[in-house]
């Protein structure tokens, strides 16, 4: 049998004279295992349906991801305006030293007492998260974290190839922190870690001084690291925040993760920290900061100017979110069939709505549906669960608008949810 073998592009191509059959067959390379476990964005995966909507003129009001519309305070724009830098050069790679100093203070000056040198300066709170992941833990062992999580979570933890071990938490108990016998249950050889967001994303659950100690005596019992995501510290409703770099008897077990990105309305920007007093973790996380090079320049100089922001500027934004929170709270309990928890903090929560399938209600909402020419983008809460099946008439919703476009946004939701097929009483 005579065979002529031929390349086209990715394809590699036999003719078979005999048969006179022409076989295809791909040569591409495939991709690896772990881009293949790599989850979609629960908050971006929706956005080609978003802007198919635009496209036919339909208004749509994001309450699908946490970019407020709150102004950037003026010091750090200035900065970034008016810079003298001629070259734009490597930083540290852990951050620039005045930076670094500067928000040493700026922690010191709200009870939480570290030294600049105990702070690496990160690309966003991402990276900080997948450094402690990548320093503290090995391949295959187990972060305990409390669902519904940070979607981004999963893939900070495929991509340091750690396991995420969840723990329940209920929107009929107002996503409370789960008691200590459950936790304990989940707690194996191979777990090192707890993983918390305090003021949480998505749920808008704030955990007291009093339970952030349970945690602590966990951590000292287990021996665990207890990492501490409190990017949303300033927006904490009805209470202080506590800190786990607060907590006595932990000082090497616990790491803070932190964020600029929401504090001053610059999601942008892309400086994090991850702070600690193990000086262990710190040498070891700065050999993974090399080996990155070094965080923005131009975010760094930013970063730093918004740490003189007035405190009327804090003022002003904290009476605005619960401005917000209020009343997007109250109109959706208001319609039937919808209950929401009120958040004591950032400025998110999870609604449970009567709907058979948040995914499909979600993508409904951006093709099939209109009301008055617009309609609205969530997020929905599957991809906030590690579960199979949680959260599926569930969505989280982010007040981060004026109340005047939440107005619209909830008057659209409601109308929507009137006339959705897959409605569920």
């Amino acid at each position: 049998m005579r065979k002529i073998i031929f390349m086209l592009s990715e394809f590699e191509y036999i003719w078979n004279a005999k048969l006179s059959v022409l076989y295809k067959f791909t040569v591409m390379p495939k991709i690896s295992e772990k881009a293949g476990m790599m989850p979609a964005s629960p908050i971006r995966k929706l956005v080609p349906y978003a802007e198919a909507a635009k496209r036919r003129g339909v208004k749509v009001y994001h309450l699908n991801i946490g970019q407020p519309d709150i102004h950037t305070p003026e010091v750090a724009l200035n900065a970034v305006k008016n810079m003298d830098l001629k070259v734009i050069e490597y930083t540290h790679s852990a951050g620039n030293e005045s930076y670094r100093r500067k928000l040493a203070e700026s922690y010191r000056k709200i009870g939480i007492d570290i030294d600049h040198t105990e702070i690496i300066v990160t690309t966003g709170g991402s990276e900080a998260v997948l450094f402690a992941f990548m320093t503290c833990l090995n391949p295959g062992e187990e972060v305990i974290t409390f669902e519904p999580f940070y979607a981004n979570y999963n893939g900070f933890a495929i991509t340091a190839g750690v396991t995420i071990v969840p723990v329940r938490s209920f929107i009929k108990d107002d996503f409370a922190l789960p008691s200590i016998d459950e936790i304990e249950k989940k707690i194996t050889p191979k777990t090192k870690a707890i993983l918390i967001c305090n003021p949480n994303n998505p749920t808008g659950a704030l955990y007291s001084k009093e339970e952030l100690m349970k945690l602590g005596e966990i951590v000292k019992k287990h021996k665990l690291f207890l990492f501490s995501d409190e990017v949303y510290r300033e927006f904490c409703y009805g209470a202080e925040h506590f800190s786990v770099m607060q907590l006595e008897g932990i000082r090497d077990n616990a790491v803070l993760l932190d964020s600029v990105s929401k504090r001053y309305s610059m999601c942008g920007v892309r400086i994090g920290a991850l702070i600690t007093h193990n000086k262990e973790i710190l040498a070891a996380a700065l050999k993974f900061a090399q080996a990155r090079l070094c965080p923005p320049e131009l975010g760094q100089l930013a970063a730093e100017a918004a740490l003189d922001t007035p405190k009327e500027y804090f003022r002003e934004v904290y009476d605005e979110y619960i401005a917000r929170r209020d009343f997007m709270v109250n109109t959706l309990n208001q319609m039937p069939g919808v209950y929401c928890p009120l958040p004591r903090g950032a400025f998110y929560t999870v609604v449970k709505l009567p709907i058979d399938d948040a995914d499909r209600f979600a993508q409904w909402l951006l093709e099939d549906f209109n009301y008055k020419n617009q309609t609205v983008m969530v997020a929905p809460a599957t991809g906030f669960y590690f579960t199979p099946g949680a959260g599926k008439n569930e969505l989280r919703v982010a007040y981060v608008l004026k109340i005047d476009d939440l107005r619209n946004a909830m008057e659209t939701l409601a109308e929507a949810l009137k006339v959705y097929p897959g409605r569920v009483d």
